[in-house]
């Protein structure tokens, strides 16, 4: 159950370790200890998390209380099995670095798409905005320590800080590349990717396309092997029984 904890779980059981409360506290408390900087918290997705928890034995609830004419709220403490499992998911997120897809990571693996200038503008465009982030980090962190809380508490935030630094520091030295021509995005071949004929293909694809017309013309299917580089992940032929 452990490996299936998502970071709000998590975040959920590490409440309750420190005592019983109820969803609105545990709200609060995660704005006061600026846990929604490190993990994505909603309204609904918090109460989802609740009741998932409790659904599976990791927190139960132990009374139902209401304060005048406000809706009852019903208090949870985390179980035995809710803080083991807490711990081993905290072992496992710490020991082993997850594979993770930035989306900034995807537009930079596809950047010769647009022309060089285009692309620094809007990377000039982030450096903005990531200035701003790290002002705002930097501000959120000082906040939080002159209110007394220990910096084994604001590590997710230092860590924050640290990449969106070292983000700041890239994009900066990618804009200062392309402006002093010390970054092109012109290929082996000697062409620039963005000047690439929207409408050419690969030999691939026109084989893929004269293979469908002889099929219309003689009513006959046929079977094709598209071969890949012996040494290219997923090697092996591939077929339209075996897409």
């Amino acid at each position: 159950m452990s490996r299936n904890l998502t970071p709000l779980a998590l975040t959920v059981l590490r409440m309750l370790c420190d005592g019983p409360m109820h969803p609105y506290e545990m709200q609060q408390r995660i704005r006061w200890h600026a846990y929604d900087h490190a993990v994505k918290v909603t309204h609904g997705s918090l109460y989802h998390t609740v009741d998932r928890l409790a659904s599976s034995g990791l927190i139960e609830p132990v009374e139902t209380n209401r304060e005048g004419r406000r809706p009852e709220r019903t208090v949870y403490a985390v179980t035995p099995s809710g803080r083991d499992a807490a711990c081993d998911r905290l072992a496992d997120l710490l020991a082993a670095p997850a594979e993770e897809f930035p989306l900034f990571g995807a537009a930079l693996a596809f950047v010769g798409l647009l022309p060089e200038d285009e692309v620094a503008r809007h990377l000039r465009s982030r450096v903005v905005v990531l200035e701003a982030l790290v002002a705002g980090h930097q501000a959120s962190f000082e906040s939080l320590r002159k209110r007394g809380l220990d910096r084994h508490k604001l590590l997710d935030l230092e860590l924050g800080l640290v990449q969106k630094r070292a983000e700041l520091d890239y994009t900066q030295s990618l804009v200062d590349d392309l402006e002093a021509g010390r970054l092109t995005f012109t290929d082996s071949e000697g062409s620039p990717c963005s000047q690439r004929h929207p409408y050419e293909r690969h030999p691939y694809e026109r084989y893929a396309g004269e293979r469908d017309t002889t099929e219309r013309q003689t009513g006959e299917r046929h079977t094709y092997k598209r071969h890949t580089d012996e040494n290219a992940p997923g090697h092996g032929a591939r077929t339209e029984e075996n897409p």
